[in-house]
């Protein structure tokens, strides 16, 4: 009885402590400031897809000419992703569509890219879109722009 007490006990224990640890890493991406709310989906077919496969719930990060992208539910203190805004070309926006709306929070709204011959697509709040695209644009002299 004692060990079993035990073993529920530790188990319990590595649960919280689990728990703590992906808190403090959020925490920690969030720190430094310029973070989002950002679902990722990589390497997208060209043809629509609206079965909501694919997507990754994350934080991006603004950091100089670069977004980081973290995966929430990791223990990696790197990011997963890191685009550079002078290889990042916007496409038209669209809005989630069929089994997307449910793998994505609840005012997201879809902003498909191209980074370096790959398509992908990030899902933010407008909010979010909003200060993505005046980020992207305003990029320092010299630097093209690019959005389609």
């Amino acid at each position: 009885m004692f060990l079993a007490l035990l073993v529920c006990g530790l188990v319990v224990a590595l649960v919280v402590i689990g728990l703590f640890v992906f808190g403090l890493r959020r925490r920690l991406i969030q720190r430094a400031g310029g973070t989002f709310d950002c679902s990722l989906r990589w390497n997208v077919p060209d043809e629509p897809d609206s079965t909501g496969k694919g997507w990754v719930y994350g934080v991006a990060r603004y950091s100089g000419d670069e977004i980081a992208w973290f995966r929430v539910f990791s223990y990696a203190p790197r990011p997963r992703r890191v685009l550079e805004r002078s290889a990042i070309v916007a496409l038209e926006r669209r809005t989630p569509e069929g089994e997307e709306e449910l793998a994505l929070l609840s005012d997201a709204v879809i902003q498909p890219c191209m980074y370096e011959g790959v398509r992908l697509e990030l899902a933010m709040s407008e909010d979010a879109r909003t200060g993505f695209m005046a980020w992207l644009e305003a990029a320092p002299p010299g630097q093209r722009v690019n959005v389609a």
